[in-house]
């Protein structure tokens, strides 16, 4: 063992007499006194070196080649052989003592400043880089985190509570949501989805510096998946609106909101992917942006910003999934452009009063039924109905005629009519091609408002739209949607059975 006083390799066995197991507290010699010993040594080695030569000069002068006795070659004196080693030990008995004073040094100041023999590690001086609150003008870009700073605060936390649809027993039971909107002006008016608050009982609003607010729900649209709710607040840091028309895919936008109702003001970030992307929800047409940015439940309502930090588009998380499956860098958003007016006309009159309505009951033309009335077209919108006095009525389109086309773009089906209904506002004037009799005509419409009725009652519109187009397929009626709903059996309004 290291202590074991037996151990002929103790570190206490010296010559200097002490004893096993005895500590040895002699004091290393300095420098100077090194030196000294080793000028000593050297002296002794000359001295021994001059009394050698001198014994050297009183042999034989010369001495027979070879080797061995015989008068060969002598071998070195052996007092060479003494000098030389003693040379090369002083030499290097200097070298070591000398190295071990710097290394000791060394470790002393490692010691002193480390306190451990620990690896170094290197930490970064860097200072943080310092975000300046800007201003969204419209002219400059900003970076990602500027962008936030410059726009969280007119982000909000929505959470609501809904009583849900009796079940087979008629009993209810209190639901929970979460959401996201944004705020448009000062005074308090918020812009979100109509899915998030069109059902709600209560609607709590948090901004981002922690304040709540009860809000009141003022109105919205369901086909356009838009509401505004307002808050008693003054002086609140409102959005920019923007462009969306100008937005081109693969420009750069961020979404800011509350993904999961928990991880509130989150911002995610990605590409535009599309621009106009049409996509089908329970039987309404949206036409949408495609983004790639991170949308999620609780998103739904807020704002998507341009690189400009300007509002594009509304965030709609409700389209997240796409054919009842999950889907990951998809998203989509409402163009800004297309509800803006819309929203405008919300905070006033508290629904869209220049929805544009035409006053029929459409439904989508196939084979089948081109096959078995006669008609000599297979795609377009079959009208079942007219209401007494709208616009269709008063453009004199009739129960039967086919809508093939509005101002040259084909409409093919029922929601490319709703989708490119959504692009006129009422009092537009269109040019519509309809197939009547056996040929195509022309027809000129000018759109007509929704009624104040049926713009307030988006619930049952919705439900009726649901279930109307579930049958678009087989030749029957669709209604819903701002349209008129009277629909009329085609058998009987080709064969007169009124019974």
């Amino acid at each position: 063992m290291y202590n074991d006083e037996q151990n002929l390799y103790h570190y206490t066995y010296r010559k200097d007499g002490t004893e096993p197991g005895q500590r040895y507290d002699a004091k290393q010699p300095t420098v100077d006194e090194q030196l000294n010993s080793y000028r000593q040594q050297q002296a002794k080695q000359a001295q021994g070196e001059q009394q050698a030569q001198s014994q050297d000069n009183v042999q034989p002068q010369s001495q027979p080649t070879g080797y061995g006795p015989a008068g060969g070659q002598q071998p070195q004196h052996k007092s060479a052989k003494s000098r030389v080693g003693m040379k090369v030990a002083s030499l290097a008995l200097v070298c070591a003592l000398l190295g071990g004073l710097v290394g000791g040094g060394t470790a002393y100041l490692v010691g002193n400043h480390s306190g451990s023999d620990t690896t170094e590690v290197n930490v970064s001086n860097r200072k943080p880089t310092e975000i300046q609150l800007k201003t969204v003008d419209g002219k400059n870009p900003m970076t990602d985190a500027e962008l936030y700073a410059a726009n969280v605060n007119s982000v909000v936390s929505i959470n609501i509570t809904a009583t849900s649809d009796p079940n087979f027993f008629g009993q209810t039971t209190q639901t929970a949501g979460a959401g996201s909107g944004f705020i448009l002006t000062p005074d308090g008016y918020i812009v979100t989805n109509y899915h998030v608050v069109g059902d709600a009982d209560t609607v709590k609003v948090t901004l981002y510096n922690g304040d709540s607010y009860d809000a009141q729900y003022i109105g919205g649209d369901e086909d356009y998946d838009i509401a505004v709710i307002k808050i008693e607040a003054t002086d609140l840091p409102n959005v920019t609106l923007g462009n969306s028309d100008s937005l081109n895919v693969g420009d750069h936008v961020l979404a800011i909101g509350n993904p999961l109702g928990e991880l509130t003001f989150s911002m995610s970030e990605g590409i535009a992917s599309s621009v106009n992307r049409a996509i089908d929800v329970d039987g309404t047409p949206f036409n949408m942006i495609q983004v790639t940015a991170a949308i999620n439940p609780g998103n739904s309502g807020g704002p998507l910003f341009n690189e400009y930090g300007e509002v594009v588009g509304i965030v709609s998380a409700k389209y997240s999934s796409y054919a009842s499956q999950s889907v990951e860098g998809l998203g989509f958003a409402i163009p800004i452009n297309d509800v803006a007016a819309m929203i405008q006309d919300i905070m006033t009159n508290g629904y869209v009063s220049n929805k544009a309505y035409l006053g029929i009951t459409p439904g989508t033309m196939n084979e089948q039924m081109a096959a078995q009335y006669r008609y000599d077209v297979t795609k377009g919108v079959f009208i079942y109905s007219v209401e007494d006095d709208s616009a269709a009525d008063k453009a004199g389109l009739k129960m039967g005629d086919v809508i093939m086309k509005i101002d040259g773009t084909d409409v093919d089906s029922y929601q490319e009519l709703v989708a490119l209904k959504k692009k006129y506002s009422a009092g537009d004037e269109s040019t519509f091609t309809i197939y009547r009799d056996g040929k195509q005509q022309e027809v000129s419409v000018t759109w007509g408002a929704v009624p104040a009725d049926q713009a307030t009652d988006n619930n049952s519109q919705s439900q009726q739209s649901q279930n109307n187009n579930s049958n678009s397929n087989n030749g029957s009626y669709n209604g819903g949607n701002g349209y008129y709903s009277n629909p009329w059996d085609i058998f009987n309004y080709y064969f007169g059975n009124q019974g």
